[in-house]
């Protein structure tokens, strides 16, 4: 079940509302882990067992970590930590990477090790990095224990963050577990941004999908270079209206909730660097990363070298992440070596470029990094990649100009959608009419409304509403 679903908006949400308020608050949390389990156990009936199985490791694993530190026993503590984090990363490894290793294996040996045909549980990589977060906040007294089994279970398996993030780490959301407070006013916050993250993910992400699968339908070998541009850029489009997009939902379904979660994207496509792009692209992946493992490797302090092995370190694992196969594992040593090189070799003469040339920089850098994410297989795609630089024989034709003709007020509105412009221009409209009483708000609230009703529209008529982090 997605949140871009007429099943989700109109019969699983209003349901679960309902009976989340009628109930007394100290009920809520085994309400929302309840409606949680159902939730996933909707598209996962038999991975549900696995992800709990995940919850009550990490919960033990949480109790004994902290029952050796207050007994002083610190050794104990750290092999609790280490166990309990080498069986949530070996779940996720197993369900995720198993029949990767074993297809590896019998290309290289050229074997046939009859693979396990594992289908991959939705959202394990995000709920394992959470349980793991918590395990290792717990040991360095940066979170409090939970002994309270219901309120954990609540945490991992959130419905609005379960599936594709934000990661949320325990101890930013510790205290809003114990004790929240729900309030209209935070309930329509959240009502607001659920529907922006709709649209952008209904209107905008899925129209994008349909103009980047006509191009990659293409012959790439006679591709003009214009049309090979125009489909990765409509690629680079979807992936962040479709990711951004239910981050703001979930975001929204926090509000509904009495939550707040940190923000994931910071208009990541306003960037002048790669090493920018990636603090303001998928930010609670990127703090996970930081602080579990470039930190504790030593990152920047520990000279050149330790910069180098931290950095590679934790993009290869940055690609893994996402998914199990050698485009992710490409994609991450990429930005790997281009934020080193941005780092020790031409970050500072890149600073001191107009900015336009920095942003168009960037946006190179990221387009040929969303080819590499995008294409499973490697040979395949190397037809493309050469059409992008003139391999398909032509700059353009008359194909290629009718494609962006036909196609111009939508990319027009995916590269303004993609910046603060529309927030700014809004904050504008409404600053002056700040005395104009409560017609902001309702000027607001009918733009809200309206792109609800047409996403609805859009999601009766259409049957293509991909998802694309559902596989990560």
């Amino acid at each position: 079940m997605v949140f871009s679903s007429l099943l989700f908006l109109f019969r699983f949400l209003p349901l679960v509302l309902i009976l989340y308020y009628a109930v007394p608050r100290r009920l809520r949390n085994l309400v929302l882990l309840l409606v949680s389990l159902v939730f996933y156990a909707w598209g996962e009936p038999v991975y549900v067992i696995l992800m709990i199985v995940s919850i009550l490791i990490s919960w033990a694993g949480g109790l004994l970590v902290d029952h050796f530190l207050c007994l002083g026993r610190e050794r104990a503590a750290k092999v609790s930590l280490a166990l309990s984090v080498a069986a949530g990363l070996s779940l996720l490894g197993f369900f995720k990477y198993a029949d990767f290793v074993l297809r590896t294996i019998n290309n290289l040996a050229h074997s046939e090790i009859p693979l396990l045909q594992l289908a991959l549980p939705i959202g394990i990589s995000f709920y394992t990095f959470q349980t793991i977060s918590y395990i290792i906040d717990v040991y360095r007294g940066s979170a409090k224990v939970q002994k309270n089994i219901i309120s954990y279970g609540a945490y991992v398996t959130m419905f609005p963050q379960l599936i594709a993030g934000p990661i949320v780490q325990y101890k930013t959301i510790d205290r809003q577990l114990r004790r929240r407070k729900e309030s209209s006013d935070e309930f329509a916050l959240g009502v607001m941004r659920f529907m922006e993250g709709l649209g952008k993910k209904v209107l905008l992400a899925n129209n994008a999908g349909l103009l980047w699968d006509t191009v990659r339908a293409m012959d790439p070998g006679s591709m003009p270079v214009l049309t090979a541009w125009i489909g990765i850029a409509a690629y680079t489009f979807q992936i962040y209206f479709d990711f951004s997009g239910y981050s703001d939902m979930a975001i929204g379904l926090g509000h509904m909730f009495g939550f707040r979660f940190l923000e994931n994207f910071d208009h990541p496509y306003e960037s002048r660097s790669a090493s920018e792009f990636w603090r303001r692209w998928h930010i609670s992946l990127g703090t996970w990363f930081r602080e579990y493992v470039y930190i504790p490797l030593g990152g920047s302090r520990a000279g050149t070298f330790g910069l180098i092995r931290s950095t590679m370190a934790v993009w290869l694992l940055t690609g893994i992440w996402h998914g199990a196969d050698w485009n992710f594992c490409i994609w991450g040593i990429y930005y790997g070596v281009i934020l080193l090189l941005e780092k020790l070799v031409y970050g500072k003469g890149l600073r001191r470029l107009p900015a336009v040339v920095q942003h168009i920089y960037c946006m190179l850098v990221v387009m040929v990094g969303w080819f590499i994410f995008s294409y499973n297989e490697i040979t395949g795609g190397m037809g493309y990649l050469a059409a992008m630089f003139g391999g398909g024989g032509r700059l353009l034709n008359n194909g290629s100009v009718y494609l962006l003709y036909s196609n111009a007020v939508l990319l027009i509105v995916l590269i303004l959608g993609s910046t603060s412009f529309p927030a700014r221009l809004s904050a504008r409209i409404l600053g002056r009419l700040r005395h104009a009483g409560s017609l902001p708000l309702v000027l607001r609230s009918a733009f809200v409304v309206a792109v609800f009703l047409a996403s609805t529209a859009y999601l009766v008529s259409a049957s293509y509403n991909p998802f694309l982090y559902f596989r990560f």
